[in-house]
C-alpha cells in the first residue's frame, strides 16, 4: 500500500469538506445531482470518445498502482542476475534452464530463454528493448486516459455552471430562488476543478512514475541478462547494475 496516495486522498478530501465548512456553505452545497451528471458522466463520456477500448481497460487495470504499485525490489533483482552469473560460469548457459520455470515475469524468463538458447547478445538486446518499448507505450497510452479526463472536467464544470446560470435567469422574477440557484450553479465547477486537480491529474502522474520505474527496472535486468550471455565476471555484472539502483 502506498501511504502517500492513500495520505493524499484524505487530506483533499479534508481540504474540500473542510473548506466548504469553514466558507459557511455546508456540506450541502457540496452535493449537487445535476453536477455530478454534467460533469462527472460527461467527462467519463468524453475519455470513451477519445480513447481506444484496450488503452481503456489497460487504463482501468493499472488504476490500482496509484495505492498499490508493483513490487519493486532492485538489489533482489540484482542478487538473481548474480546468481545467474555463477551458474553460468559454473555449468554454462544450460546450466540456467532449470531457472526458467521459477520465473514469474514473462518479459524476464523471455530474455533467459534467449540466454538458454544461446542467442547473440545483440539480439537479445533487440528483442527485449523491442517489448520493453511496446509495453512502456501501452502502459503510458493507459496513465494519459486520467490525464485527458483531467483537462476535459474543469471544462464541462464550466458547462454545468453556465447551465446553471441559465436556470438562475429563468427565475430572475423571484428574488428567494437567486441564491441558491447561483450556489448551485458554481458546484459544477467545484466539481470540475476538483476532480482535475485532486484526483485525475495527479493519478496520471503517479501511473507514469510508476511505468517510469518499471522501465528503468527492466533497462537493469536487460543490461544483466546480456552480460550473463557475453560471460562476463560477477564482480564487474555487479558493478554495473549497482549503479541502476544508486
Amino acid at each position: 500500500m502506498d501511504r502517500l496516495s492513500l495520505i493524499g486522498v484524505v487530506l483533499a478530501l479534508a481540504a474540500l469538506v473542510g473548506g466548504s465548512v469553514l466558507k459557511g456553505a455546508g456540506l450541502s452545497g457540496l452535493w449537487s445531482p445535476a453536477a455530478f451528471v454534467i460533469v462527472i458522466v460527461g467527462t467519463v463520456a468524453a475519455i470513451l470518445v477519445q480513447t481506444p477500448m484496450a488503452t481503456f481497460r489497460r487504463a482501468v487495470r493499472i488504476l490500482r498502482w496509484v495505492f498499490r504499485p508493483p513490487v519493486r525490489d532492485p538489489q533482489a533483482q540484482i542478487a538473481r542476475i548474480l546468481e545467474w552469473s555463477h551458474t553460468a560460469r559454473r555449468q554454462g548457459l544450460l546450466g540456467l534452464e532449470s531457472e526458467l520455470p521459477n520465473v514469474a515475469d514473462e518479459f524476464l524468463r523471455k530474455g533467459l530463454q534467449m540466454v538458454v538458447d544461446g542467442s547473440e547478445p545483440e539480439q537479445i538486446r533487440h528483442a527485449l528493448e523491442i517489448e520493453l518499448a511496446s509495453q512502456q507505450q501501452r502502459d503510458l497510452a493507459a496513465a494519459r486516459v486520467f490525464e485527458g479526463m483531467g483537462v476535459y472536467a474543469p471544462t464541462l464544470g464550466i458547462i454545468g455552471a453556465v447551465l446553471g446560470l441559465m436556470a438562475v435567469m429563468k427565475n430572475l422574477a423571484d428574488p428567494s430562488k437567486l441564491g441558491h440557484g447561483i450556489a448551485a450553479a458554481f458546484t459544477a465547477t467545484i466539481y470540475g476543478i476538483g476532480a482535475a486537480n485532486l484526483a485525475l491529474l495527479p493519478m496520471s502522474s503517479k501511473l507514469k512514475g510508476v511505468v517510469a520505474a518499471q522501465v528503468h527496472e527492466r533497462e537493469m535486468l536487460i543490461e544483466g541478462l546480456i552480460a550473463i550471455a557475453q560471460g562476463e565476471n560477477p564482480r564487474i555484472i555487479e558493478a554495473r547494475l549497482s549503479g541502476y539502483v544508486a
